[in-house]
């Protein structure tokens, strides 16, 4: 048993999706998040830059004393996720890999798109990651540079993201049977993608997916939260604004939840 808290980085708020199914499927194990909105979106950032950030993220997560950190974000995940876990003694997970499996085992036609950041698209990481498992699927990969700051700016809702999702991904409509939220800012505008796109495309969030693998993780290592009859202690940092965090934290998570400034 290990009862230190598993650490979450993110460009922003994005990285709340994966944080959410955290909760509901370990609902015992203790968060430190930290969101870099002052500094979002990253993706279209050099990747120099990506990965001077997310280092400076994950140093911040190390003195929270965690025992595992979770890269809840694609660009740096792409960018710098083999770096820092080839340098960190503990387990380093990114979102990648499980959402580039899941859509393989969910696609019946093997025609799979991908939606990400621009960094994460000009990365080609997920075609790579897709093809290597299963090399005859045939990968159509899409940047929707605008749909980070429609999250961050908590105007996900709106007309303007109907708006938005519509023009960004007629192109893709009747192309493939499966697409992956390759952001995790992305599940977000979940159900206006799901309505561009059909409701015959089944939709990957990485994020979620990402969170079964932080279980078998966990007990694979054997450093599972002990189950004592205490709620857990979530801590929650952001380089913006906390008021604008929270708000769009706690509809999300469905709780309160207190939100501390940051200056990395």
């Amino acid at each position: 048993m290990d009862n230190r808290p598993i650490g979450f980085l993110d460009s922003g708020v994005g990285g709340l999706t994966v944080v959410r199914e955290l909760m509901r499927q370990l609902p015992h194990e203790e968060i430190v998040y930290i969101g870099d909105s002052a500094r979002a979106p990253y993706g279209p950032r050099p990747a120099e830059q990506i990965r001077e950030y997310t280092w400076e993220l994950v140093q911040f997560l190390v003195t929270k004393n965690v025992k595992m950190i979770v890269f809840a974000c694609n660009t740096a995940t792409a960018v710098a996720w083999e770096e820092v876990k080839a340098k960190l003694d503990i387990p380093v997970l990114g979102v990648i890999l499980p959402g580039a499996s899941s859509a393989i085992k969910a696609s019946k036609s093997g025609k799979i798109g991908v939606l990400g950041t621009a960094m994460t698209i000009q990365s080609d990481i997920y075609r790579e990651k897709i093809q290597a498992l299963s090399p005859d699927t045939e990968v159509t990969s899409l940047a929707c540079p605008k749909f980070v700051p429609l999250v961050e700016s908590n105007n996900y809702q709106s007309s303007l993201a109907k708006k938005v999702v519509y023009e960004t991904l007629r192109s893709l409509k009747g192309s493939v049977d499966t697409v992956v939220l390759g952001c995790t800012h992305y599940p977000l505008l979940r159900p206006i993608i799901q309505n561009v796109l059909g409701q015959d495309v089944t939709l990957i969030d990485s994020g979620a997916e990402c969170a079964r693998d932080i279980s078998v993780l966990l007990n694979y290592f054997e450093i599972n939260h002990s189950r004592t009859g205490n709620q857990p202690q979530h801590f929650f940092y952001t380089t913006a604004s906390p008021a604008a965090f929270r708000e769009i934290a706690e509809n999300w998570l469905g709780k309160d939840i207190q939100v501390e400034h940051v200056t990395l």
